[in-house]
C-alpha cells in the first residue's frame, strides 16, 4: 500500500506539472498564433481557447484535491508527519487553481463577450479588450507561478521517502553484528 500511495502521489504531481506546461508553453500560445489566425477568426479562437481553459481548470481541481488526499492518506496510513510547507504549498497551489477557474475564468469569459458581441458599443468593446488583456496577463501570471510551485511539489514527492508506521531501527535487533 505503501508503494501504491507514493506511485499516485509522483503521478498525480507529475500529471499536474504536465498539463500546466503544456498549457502554458503550447496550448495557449497557439490559440493567438498567426497560424490559427489562418484557420479562425481571432472572436472564435479565443472562445476555442476560452472551453480549452475550463476543462483545464477542472484538471487542476482534480489534481490538487488528489494532492490534499493524498497528504492526508500518507498522514492516517503510513503514519508520516505532515510537514507545513508540503502542506501549504499543495493549499496555496490548489487555491490559486479555484481563484483561476472560478473567478478569472468567468471574467474573461464576460470580456470576450462583449468584445465580440453583436449588440455591444465600441466603448463597451474597448473597455471589455482592457479588461480582458488584463485578466489574461494576471492568469499568466498566476500560470507561470502555478508552473513554479508545481515544479517544487514534484521535487518533493518524488525526494521524501516514505516510512513504514511503527518500525524503528532498534526493533530488529537480531539482525546486527551484536553477538554476545
Amino acid at each position: 500500500m505503501l508503494v501504491f500511495l507514493r506511485l499516485l502521489g509522483v503521478l498525480n504531481a507529475a500529471v499536474w506539472l504536465g498539463a500546466a506546461v503544456a498549457f502554458v508553453c503550447v496550448i495557449g500560445p497557439a490559440f493567438v498564433s498567426s497560424a490559427m489566425r489562418n484557420v479562425l477568426p481571432l472572436s472564435h479562437a479565443g472562445a476555442a481557447e476560452l472551453i480549452i481553459t475550463k476543462h483545464y481548470f477542472v484538471l487542476e481541481y482534480c489534481c490538487g484535491l488528489i494532492a490534499l488526499a493524498h497528504l492526508v492518506a500518507e498522514w492516517l496510513y503510513a503514519g508520516k508527519p505532515i510537514h507545513h510547507w508540503p502542506t501549504y504549498l499543495v493549499a496555496a497551489l490548489f487555491t490559486v487553481a479555484v481563484l483561476n477557474g472560478q473567478m478569472v475564468q468567468p471574467k474573461l469569459q464576460r470580456s470576450h463577450l462583449e468584445m465580440y458581441g453583436v449588440r455591444s458599443t465600441p466603448q463597451q468593446r474597448s473597455r471589455a479588450t482592457e479588461a480582458f488583456r488584463s485578466w489574461q496577463v494576471a492568469l499568466h501570471a498566476a500560470n507561470v507561478l502555478m508552473i513554479l510551485g508545481l515544479t517544487t511539489y514534484v521535487w518533493q514527492v518524488t525526494s521524501v521517502g516514505i516510512t513504514p508506521r511503527y518500525v524503528s531501527a532498534t526493533k530488529f535487533r537480531g539482525l546486527t553484528n551484536n553477538v554476545s
